[in-house]
């Protein structure tokens, strides 16, 4: 079932959903497994998996010559979203990226997806390899989301790359995108973050799944922002809660969000007062904020880890 279809179903109360990771290279399911068990219990309609593209370093060798060596590869997304379908009975949702897919990559994995019965895709263009000081996209490959939401949208129409293809089969995906409540970091301001926002929502995007933010008042004026520009497509607010002291500034650096400053005061203040617990006291303010203020879902980055979610839906639902 699309992502817009389960948001219908639930008008008067928002959804919940979660985000994992794939596990690390050599990992199993288990992990996967072992995080989502206790969530079930909120009976989320569907989980998202993220996919990570695959880094490269060169290694130089005894000979002196370099050798292109993997230092990141995780499992492969559609196959793990694949296992969470059959074994809770849920929809999963992979994420499709530019990096390190050319256009023909893209149309394989999306005929895949449309084969094995996938309804939803969240279609994002993918962060910059670790050690390229920019987002180089793949030869023959997407350089922005708008450009993969564009192949999605032709095969839901039938139309392939092959232009010789006659009656080719319609897919029929609901196209997930990303919002920054902070703006993206490579937006010069939030006027052109909501204009290319518009752009892909235009291009047929159908529900957008917002940046990780701490303070509610960013996301209530990026939804006011969307609304006034004539996005009128469902905004779910990405949640993660605050569980490690370093997160005050590692956060900010690597996903260029702000802290509040009065979380950062409490933080402080109080260095004896375990982290986890002013975390799960924010988030849940935080999430009782969001429900005010008429969310149509709450989905949550679990990054691995769901004892804190677990206990933060516990107390709101």
């Amino acid at each position: 079932m699309k992502v817009t279809e389960h948001l219908k179903r639930s008008p008067d109360r928002p959804i919940v959903s979660f985000e994992v990771l794939p596990p690390l290279k050599g990992g199993t399911m288990d992990s996967i497994f072992e995080t989502l068990n206790p969530l079930m219990e909120f009976k989320p309609p569907f989980v998202d998996v993220t996919y990570h593209r695959e880094e490269f370093v060169y290694k130089q060798k005894e000979s002196g010559y370099y050798e292109k060596t993997s230092i990141r590869k995780r499992p492969g997304t559609v196959g793990i979203c694949t296992a969470i379908m059959h074994h809770y009975g849920v929809d999963a949702i992979p994420h499709l990226i530019c990096g390190g897919f050319s256009v023909e990559d893209t149309e394989n994995a999306l005929i895949d997806l449309h084969f094995l019965g996938f309804d939803n895709v969240l279609a994002l263009r993918g962060d910059a390899r670790q050690f390229d000081k920019k987002f180089i996209p793949e030869p023959h490959g997407h350089a922005y989301a708008i450009d993969l939401i564009q192949q999605i949208v032709q095969m839901n129409n039938g139309i392939y790359l092959d232009d010789e293809i006659e009656n080719g089969a319609h897919s029929d995906f609901c196209i997930g995108i990303a919002g920054y409540p902070e703006k993206h970091f490579e937006a010069p301001n939030m006027e052109q973050d909501i204009y290319w926002t518009k752009k892909k929502v235009e291009a047929g995007a159908d529900y957008i799944v917002t940046q990780m933010f701490f303070d509610t008042q960013y996301y209530i004026d990026f939804v006011n922002k969307c609304r006034s520009e004539g996005i009128d497509i469902p905004i779910i607010p990405g949640i993660k809660p605050l569980t490690k002291r370093y997160q005050l500034s590692s956060i900010p650096r690597h996903f260029f969000v702000s802290m509040p400053d009065d979380l950062v005061k409490e933080v402080n203040a109080n260095p004896d007062k375990s982290i986890v617990e002013i975390g799960q006291a924010w988030c849940i303010q935080q999430c009782k904020d969001l429900i005010e203020f008429g969310v149509p879902g709450l989905h949550f980055y679990t990054m691995g880890d769901s004892k804190i979610i677990y206990k933060i839906c516990k107390a709101i639902f």
